[in-house]
């Protein structure tokens, strides 16, 4: 039976006092990135295996379909390189969460362009999707709920919070009442909604004229290494402000 002056050891190794092993933690990637103290670039797309997943599948299908001119080869070739990547991660026995997501938007395109024997279909369902985020976040800005702030709400990585992560404040919404934060998360919402316009402004028109290749292009260049970006200048606007050095007469206190 212990007492509140006395615990268990953590490890007792024959008279010789141990501390238990520290447990390495497991970096953030994606939208979580936004609530660590250093931001990395390479980690918020996923790593280097995120960042080959997400562009090998439309670099090939563009490869192929320059060479080939038809539909079938590259559709068939970039649902092949989405489902190796859940592969790969399947033997590895790591996380397939982030793979399946990709290989989700792969197909629905995939499938577009072989039923309706368009290449540039291939890419509508990115198109859709980035028209869906624009009318979020702009809708967000205009009641002043900006969407950045109720995602790190969410997460539980708003610096407001007295324990950021704790599930029980993870809805805390108390930034809304506090004219910086606020201006900062709108500013960061903002960012998000202007790159969601500009990829349209860009993907759209190529869209229309069937200009597979470029399109394809563009859709590479601003898609995970303009959000990579979008999510550091988004890091920071929202991190946490580092504590302020006490001044000499407090210190002298």
């Amino acid at each position: 039976m212990t007492t509140p002056d006395h615990r268990e050891p953590d490890h007792l190794d024959g008279d010789r006092l141990e501390p238990a092993p520290a447990t390495t933690p497991t970096a953030a990637t994606g939208l979580a990135s936004l609530g660590q103290e250093e931001f990395s670039l390479e980690q918020a797309v996923g790593g280097w295996r995120g960042l080959v997943e997400s562009v090998a599948p439309g670099l090939v299908f563009v490869v192929v379909f320059v060479i080939t001119q038809e539909i079938a080869p590259p559709v068939i070739a970039s649902l092949a390189v989405a489902a190796l990547a859940v592969v790969a991660r399947l033997v590895r026995r790591s996380s397939v969460t982030y793979a399946l997501g990709g290989v989700l938007g792969v197909v629905i395109g995939a499938v577009w362009a072989w039923r309706s024997g368009e290449a540039s279909n291939y890419y509508v369902w990115g198109l859709i999707t980035n028209a869906a985020f624009a009318l979020v976040t702009g809708i967000s800005l205009l009641v002043r709920r900006p969407l950045v702030g109720l995602v790190v709400s969410a997460l539980g990585i708003d610096p407001a919070l007295d324990k950021p992560g704790a599930g029980e404040k993870a809805l805390d919404l108390s930034w809304r009442h506090d004219p910086v934060r606020l201006r900062r998360y709108a500013l960061a919402t903002a960012l998000w909604c202007g790159a969601f316009v500009l990829r349209l402004a860009v993907q759209v028109p190529l869209w229309l004229a069937g200009e597979v290749p470029w399109l394809g292009t563009a859709r590479l260049v601003m898609g995970l290494p303009l959000w990579a970006l979008v999510l550091w200048v988004t890091w920071l606007l929202v991190r946490p402000a580092a504590p302020a050095a006490p001044s000499p007469e407090t210190a002298a206190r």
